[in-house]
């Protein structure tokens, strides 16, 4: 397989610095020479970002740092589209989840002009389905989803074209344990399929963790796995911004990603929020390596 890599060093949408590190840390944790063993080619590596806080005012209280980061995410997304155009499998490294954002409004677009719509498996504590009409912290890092689904900034929205990124029955959330009140109303209202911990404690995670692929991938060109770290146990990734206890174990995240290998239907993938001014010796970064061999065909046996 051929990879584009896009290394996107972006903290504005989070509400701390550090996650603008984060590829770095990854490449630092041999990412290239994992991919290069797995047979894989890299066909691209590019680097986005350097815009920082210090340089710039937030703006508004409830969409913190909107056009700088909706400038970011229009790149990654123009980005991913070429590369999909050109026969490379677009891998993205954050930065906080707000690139997500433009991520998934590129593969949207390839896809829709094939007729076809995208799943998406998001991986996170959060259900990153808040606007800023119910952020409690004007972090746009908590509104991915959202936008994608249709909801929050025009100007984020619009990037996936006339339609959202995503229709609802496309999307599972895996691994949520933390969700703010004020975007519940939003969760049900849209009825994304949300696997809470709760819920893979007490089905099994594999059984969740299957019928969310089978969901996903019904009807649609494939999937893209959107995985954000903090959705992993912070005993297993320390080195996020929003540590949440109780989340996937190292084992149930590389089950998630020999998962989404095993469909044969992969469209892209994403790995987010790794913070390595909070990490302890690059092992969050390491764990990310990891799990990215998994989903792109590093296997056991």
């Amino acid at each position: 397989m051929r990879i584009a890599i896009t290394n996107v060093h972006l903290d504005l949408g989070s509400g701390r610095r550090g996650t603008d590190m984060g590829p770095s840390a990854m490449h630092v944790a041999g990412l290239v020479t994992r991919l290069q063993r797995l047979g894989h080619t890299i066909d691209s590596i590019s680097s986005l970002g350097g815009q920082l806080f210090e340089n710039q005012a937030p703006g508004e209280d409830n969409a913190r740092f909107l056009p700088a980061v909706a400038q970011m995410c229009a790149t990654v997304a123009a980005r991913v589209e070429a590369g999909l155009a050109a026969g490379a499998f677009p891998l993205v490294l954050g930065g906080d989840h707000s690139v997500a954002i433009g991520t998934v409004s590129g593969l949207a677009r390839h896809w829709r002009k094939r007729g076809k719509e995208i799943g998406v498996v998001w991986i996170d504590a959060h259900t990153d389905m808040n606007t800023p009409e119910t952020t409690p912290s004007g972090n746009i890092h908590g509104m991915p989803l959202a936008v994608l689904l249709g909801r929050g900034p025009a100007e984020l929205v619009a990037l996936a074209g006339e339609r959202p990124a995503l229709l609802p029955e496309n999307v599972a959330i895996i691994g949520a344990r933390d969700v703010d009140p004020t975007e519940i109303p939003l969760v049900k209202e849209l009825g994304v399929r949300v696997y809470t911990m709760s819920e893979l404690d007490s089905r099994g995670t594999n059984v969740c963790v299957q019928e969310a692929f089978g969901l996903v991938t019904t009807g649609t060109a494939g999937v893209h796995l959107s995985f954000d770290l903090d959705g992993v146990d912070p005993d297993e990734a320390p080195g996020v911004g929003t540590p949440v206890p109780g989340g996937l174990t190292f084992r149930e995240s590389h089950l998630i990603c020999e998962t989404a290998s095993r469909t044969g239907r992969l469209l892209g993938m994403e790995m987010v929020e790794l913070n390595p001014v909070l990490d302890e010796r690059n092992r969050t970064g390491e764990l990310a390596v990891w799990l990215m061999g998994s989903a792109l065909g590093q296997v056991i046996l």
